[in-house]
């Protein structure tokens, strides 16, 4: 490979790695606001004009403070579980299809698949490192609410890869020129937009932060840029599932006005469940994971798969 094109993967990369951030900064500012009239309250509005530029005071607020950190954690492990996550959740958007340097995976869902199972650890060892129980519980809590969804993910995903018997993220927009597979899998699609709100501990599953209980989960004891980098990924994971579920189910991956805006809809619904849903007790969500999503997407799978074969 020439060194041009090296640099110009590499440049690829630097943009889509600032692009992310500067969507993560606006999409925290997005879910204030709309958190705010859901609550019939303006939210932020004083930092330039109509709070556009909150996110960045933040940002700057949260980096500058001081770092303080127990005495009794595991140090080392501690202070970099935070930089781990924040890599994960940015080397995902590797497997999105960009045009202007042609990287394509072939095996883009394999690598997503892997990616957020590792995701998993961050979480537990930022749990456990601390040295406090509240974040040792809230870290486990997080951990088996993960580990549950992450296994009817993976069915509900197998059933859009039988439809079309790639693991190409590419391919998925040839197949959905004429019909989305929002229409061909309504159930399965609205089930891995829930697991998908359990996967990136959101509202009516986030007991890794229930306050009412744990005071704030597993990252009680960061804070300043450790903090940060923990609510970048994970804001970051929250775009990514918006950004997977329009490739999958709304039609796949075509540079248009249309297509971003459907993933600002998806990524304003997850807010929107926010403001609406309260929590969820968590022998219920237990319950919902092992109990009806696992058969459901077992149950889809068997079907396409049967309609794969009388197709062919």
């Amino acid at each position: 490979m020439m060194l041009k094109d090296m640099l110009m993967i590499f440049l690829g990369l630097i943009i889509l790695i600032l692009g992310v951030l500067i969507g993560v900064a606006f999409l925290t500012l997005l879910e204030r606001k709309v958190l705010g009239y859901i609550q019939i309250r303006k939210g932020p509005n004083k930092v330039g004009f109509i709070g556009i530029l909150q996110p960045f005071s933040d940002a700057i607020k949260l980096f500058t403070k001081e770092q303080t950190y127990p005495s009794f954690s595991n140090y080392l492990v501690y202070y970099f579980s935070p930089v781990v996550s924040f890599i994960l959740s940015l080397m995902i958007w590797m497997m999105i299809p960009y045009y202007f340097n042609m990287i394509s995976f072939n095996l883009g869902i394999l690598f997503f698949l892997c990616c957020t199972s590792l995701g998993v650890y961050t979480v537990m060892i930022a749990g456990w490192s601390s040295n406090s129980n509240y974040s040792l519980l809230g870290g486990l809590r997080s951990v088996a609410q993960t580990i549950s969804y992450e296994v009817s993910l993976a069915l509900i995903l197998m059933s859009s890869i039988i439809m079309i018997m790639d693991f190409n993220l590419m391919k998925f927009s040839y197949y959905q020129n004429l019909i989305w597979f929002f229409f061909l899998m309504y159930p399965l699609s609205l089930c891995w937009f829930s697991s998908s709100l359990a996967e990136t501990n959101r509202t009516p599953f986030d007991f890794a932060e229930g306050e009412s209980e744990l005071v704030s989960g597993f990252n009680i004891e960061y804070s300043s840029g450790g903090f940060a980098l923990i609510f970048l990924a994970e804001y970051s994971s929250i775009l990514f599932m918006s950004l997977l579920f329009v490739l999958l189910y709304l039609g796949g991956y075509d540079l248009n006005l249309m297509f971003y805006l459907k993933l600002s809809f998806i990524s304003f619904l997850f807010i929107w469940v926010r403001g609406t849903l309260p929590r969820y007790r968590y022998d219920k969500l237990m319950y919902l994971a092992w109990k009806i999503y696992l058969p459901i997407s077992l149950n889809f799978l068997m079907f396409y798969m049967g309609l794969k074969i009388f197709l062919m």
